[in-house]
């Protein structure tokens, strides 16, 4: 092995299994009840074995395979085999309906499937007639009704018979510039397109960001957001392996809190709905307990923000920092102890973190390390550090990445990160990078003189009212989704006099204010149509939005019963609300909302 930083994620792989050969553990998952566990050797064994079996079903270099996969070291084994041929995986979120899917493989040009389970199985048994490319499904799991599909374990014991050597020495003929990998974006407009990310895009991204944040083969970490998703993908999986961290994949999004207990890990990557849900539980469990308990979480909260600032800055007074060790013993390592009890930090990306959110986990000991980036970048642009951390920003850029604002505020950025281009799509790729290189974000942002970036907004989210005020609306939304009345919010108003926002309660919590103040309903709808709950809501929307200048604060309110979903098409599987989607499903009562303000 060289001591230079591989260039490919063959090299990373292949290199990590011989620094780590020594490690009992590499990836853990619970099956049945009990975490079974994978070692490095064994790892290496499986994924070898796949790669010669994916040869005896025709894939060359070149060829694209598709996973289909909730997080599961089968994932990790096709996908690193895979790579081994030179061939690129094409990853599609588990949650994408049976059209979504067959959107993605004929796109690709998908010779291959890999499935987790006889549901996944049954979307591409729904639309396979549509996907003339695809020859062949693999399923990880014994399945009821496979038909042609091969089994995954079957395809190792065929496959356990390759050549070690001259696999290996295949597989590092790969170089830097050979495509790895085609993720589709999210699609808040329209369809979906394929990003083509190299092998050097990937693996220096890994490098690069591990200079800003250190990790060792001490940590642990749990992986949770999907695979299929570029953030998960390098920090994850490919940044974990290199470093020699052991990856506890999660049972999924509802046992993440009882495996944080159970794993306790040392580290955690997240988009902020999770912290958001953690934020409001310690909110809600404190203003559902006695007075003496609500005060006392008032006052941590408020020691907490100070003392964090302070700590930021460097200069802790002596009596800020015996209040935060009394709040700590209060309030905090309560917290703490609800994760595991071992985390060093949190990283968040995907979506602004609301700042207030961050200095209350900062002061209760579980930094959150924001960062930015896009599936276009492989994903990081920019990270906090422990070295460089400031509040309200995602940190500076890492090595080898450029970022300039440009004239109309939109963010740039050039570098080894940046994608080869989106897949078979010339003038997609031609709109979003300029001639020398930048890639156009899409995101407003500020890049301040030493250097910390800002990001305001999604230049496509920007309001502009009809009295030409510019509003952003995701730091709006963030602020409303701390009061523990409310779940989710969308703020829109774009071309209009002012603007509106869409609330969705937290119904119980509301009916259990309504209880107290003695209000009468019989149902949920009974509960959101009545004046007194509305007003409520429109009462802890404005304190919390208080702040704000009278234009930015919305004027009408609209009321949606259930929270948006990935399944109803109101979000992308990365929790990312479909601002176009959603104005069109309630569009009937927007326009009632309008017009009922020119009325009054």
């Amino acid at each position: 092995m060289s001591d230079a930083s591989p260039t490919t994620l063959n090299e990373l792989f292949l290199d990590a299994i011989e620094r780590f050969r020594t490690h009992p553990v590499v990836l853990r998952r619970k099956v049945d009840g009990i975490w079974a566990e994978l070692s490095y050797a064994e790892l290496l064994e499986r994924v070898k074995s796949l790669s010669h079996a994916l040869t005896t079903l025709g894939v060359r270099s070149g060829d694209r395979v598709a996973i289909l996969s909730e997080n599961r070291p089968e994932w990790a084994i096709t996908d690193y085999a895979t790579l081994a041929l030179g061939a690129a995986d094409v990853p599609i979120y588990p949650t994408l309906p049976a059209r979504q899917v067959a959107y993605i493989l004929r796109d690709s040009g998908a010779s291959v499937a890999f499935v987790s389970s006889q549901a996944q199985l049954n979307k591409l048994r729904e639309t396979q007639a549509e996907c003339p490319a695809l020859r062949c499904i693999v399923a990880f799991d014994a399945v009821t009704e496979p038909g042609d599909a091969h089994a995954f374990d079957a395809l190792l014991a065929e496959g356990r018979a390759a050549p070690v050597a001259a696999w290996e020495a295949a597989a590092r003929r790969i170089t830097a510039d050979d495509l790895a990998t085609l993720i589709y974006t999210s699609g808040t407009t329209g369809d979906p397109k394929g990003v083509m990310l190299t092998h050097g895009n990937i693996t220096r991204n890994v490098v690069h960001s591990l200079a800003r944040i250190q990790l060792d083969g001490e940590e642990e970490c749990l992986s949770f957001l999907p695979l299929s998703h570029i953030f998960e993908r390098m920090a994850g999986h490919y940044l974990m392996l290199h470093c020699g961290a052991l990856i506890n994949y999660a049972g999924g999004i509802d046992t993440v809190s009882a495996d944080m207990l159970e794993r306790r890990p040392t580290v955690m990557l997240s988009v902020p709905r999770l912290y958001e849900k953690i934020f409001a539980r310690v909110l809600e469990s404190a203003a559902t307990g006695p007075t003496l308990k609500r005060r006392i979480l008032h006052w941590a909260r408020h020691t907490g923000e100070r003392w964090a600032e302070a700590k930021v800055a460097g200069r802790v007074p002596p009596g800020l920092a015996l209040s935060h060790a009394l709040a700590d013993r209060l309030v905090f390592g309560k917290l703490r102890e609800r994760t595991g009890g071992r985390i060093r930090f949190f990283v968040s990306g995907g979506a602004p973190l609301n700042p207030e959110i961050a200095r209350f986990f900062y002061a209760a000991g579980l930094p959150i390390l924001e960062g930015y980036g896009l599936t276009e970048t492989s994903p990081v642009i920019a990270v906090n550090t422990f070295e460089d951390f400031r509040f309200g920003t995602v940190g500076k850029p890492i090595p080898g990445a450029e970022v300039q604002i440009a004239p109309d505020g939109e963010i740039l950025t050039r570098g080894p990160h940046v994608m080869r281009g989106y897949y078979d799509k010339p003038e997609a790729t031609r709109e979003a990078l300029t001639p020398d290189g930048w890639f156009r974000t899409g995101d407003i942002g500020e890049l301040s003189e030493d250097g910390f970036l800002t990001i305001t907004d999604r230049k496509k989210d920007l309001i502009v009212t009809a009295g030409g005020k510019n509003i952003a609306p995701q730091p709006i939304e963030n602020m409303v989704r701390t009061s523990r009345f409310i779940v989710n919010a969308v703020m829109l108003g774009d071309r209009r006099s002012f603007p509106i926002m869409l609330l969705v309660p937290n119904v119980p919590v509301l009916r259990e204010w309504a209880t107290h103040h003695g209000l009468a309903v019989a149902s949920d709808e009974a509960l959101l149509a009545h004046p007194d709950a509305m007003e409520k809501l429109e009462r802890e929307v404005k304190r919390t939005l208080r702040d704000l200048a009278r234009f930015e604060v919305p004027k009408r309110f609209v009321l949606i019963p259930q929270d948006f979903s990935i399944e109803s098409g109101e979000m992308t599987p990365t929790l990312k609300v479909r601002r176009r989607v959603v104005e069109e499903k309630y569009r009937a009562q927007i326009e009632a909302a309008y017009a009922g303000a020119m009325n009054t």
